[in-house]
This record gives structure tokens, C-alpha cells and sequence, in this order.
């Protein structure tokens, strides 16, 4: 292996270390503080290890554990975007793209394209796998939320039907089961 590189994967994991800094909107479930983007990633990775079985057909789990480590990375450099923030869908996806271009771009090919074209799936939501991984994305905050006694739903002021717009779509497309048992807690949390 050519020492250029180990210098440029080496470089990437130093980069990537940032990670750990980006603080998102939700809290761990214990309310003690915010989870970072680093946590969640890790957490998102485990959830897929957990619950394969209620994706909405078959998945490569390896795969989905990787859109999951990767589909965040972008934050480095762009921050969080908080589902309820009201920012841009556009503006956002442009500037996470840049993001991933600059970020994979460290590394040599041909991780860089692999994990690009990985980070592009997930995005897309398109094969079963990115719509299981994107699935996730959303149920593990919607757990936190129903579990803090609604988190940053109260601080955001989100109501019942944004909550099933946000966050129903896209767990009933991958994990049409998981969805189903967030509809009962999300019912049980906005009739308190």
C-alpha cells in the first residue's frame, strides 16, 4: 500500500474527528445534555443492527450501517439541520453536497467515490437500503422526542401534523412496522 495513501485515510479519520463537536437539537434520552452528531451516527448504526427485520423488504444491513456512519459527516462542515429549523431544502442539500465532495474528497480513491456514491444513495432514498437508513434517521428522533416528553417538539412549538408529515413518510416507506408503533406513541404523546 502506497504510504500517500494511509496519509490521506489517516487525515480523513483525523478530519472526521470533528464530528464529535456537532451538537444537534436532540437530547440524549436522559435530558443530561444534547447528543452530538457523532452519538447519533453511532446510534443510527446500532438501530440498523437491531431492527433490520422491520425494513420494508430485504436489506443489506452492512450497507445501511455504512450510508448510517457516513450520512452525517457533512455536518463538519455545514452543522445540523434540524428537522423542525425551517431552513431551506435546497440551500441544504447544496451545501451538504459540497460538503461531501470536499470531505470523501480526502480520502483516495476509491473510497472517495465508493463512499460519495454511498452518501448520495442515502440522500436519494431510493433502493430499499436508503430508504431503511433514512427511515432510521427519523424514528431515532422520534423516539428521543416521545421519551424526553417531547424535547425539541416543546421547544419548537411542532404540532401533531407536522410531526406526521416530517417524520411519517419516510418510516412508513423503509419500516413500514416501526411506523406503525410511532403512531400509537405519537397519538399518546399529543393527547397529554
Amino acid at each position: 500500500m502506497p504510504v500517500e495513501t494511509l496519509e490521506k485515510q489517516l487525515n480523513f479519520l483525523r478530519e472526521i474527528d470533528r464530528l464529535k463537536s456537532v451538537i444537534r437539537q436532540s437530547p440524549l434520552l436522559d435530558s443530561s445534555r444534547k447528543e452530538n452528531s457523532a452519538e447519533h451516527s453511532w446510534h443510527l448504526a446500532m438501530y440498523a443492527l437491531i431492527l433490520s427485520e422491520y425494513a420494508n423488504g430485504p436489506v443489506n444491513t452492512a450497507r445501511v450501517i455504512q450510508m448510517l456512519m457516513l450520512h452525517d459527516i457533512v455536518e463538519i462542515d455545514v452543522g445540523d439541520f434540524p428537522i423542525h429549523g425551517g431552513a431551506s431544502s435546497e440551500v441544504q442539500a447544496e451545501l451538504e453536497d459540497t460538503a461531501a465532495q470536499r470531505l470523501f474528497g480526502l480520502l483516495p480513491q476509491p473510497q472517495n467515490d465508493a463512499f460519495l456514491s454511498l452518501w448520495r444513495e442515502f440522500e436519494d432514498a431510493k433502493t430499499d437500503d436508503a430508504a431503511f437508513a433514512k427511515a432510521l434517521d427519523r424514528f431515532q428522533p422520534l423516539l428521543i422526542n416521545v421519551f424526553t416528553g417531547g424535547g425539541t417538539w416543546k421547544e419548537s412549538g411542532v404540532l401533531l401534523d407536522q410531526v406526521m408529515s416530517r417524520y411519517g413518510p419516510l418510516i412508513e416507506r423503509g419500516a413500514p412496522q416501526l411506523w406503525a408503533v410511532c403512531e400509537r406513541w405519537v397519538a399518546e404523546h399529543f393527547s397529554r
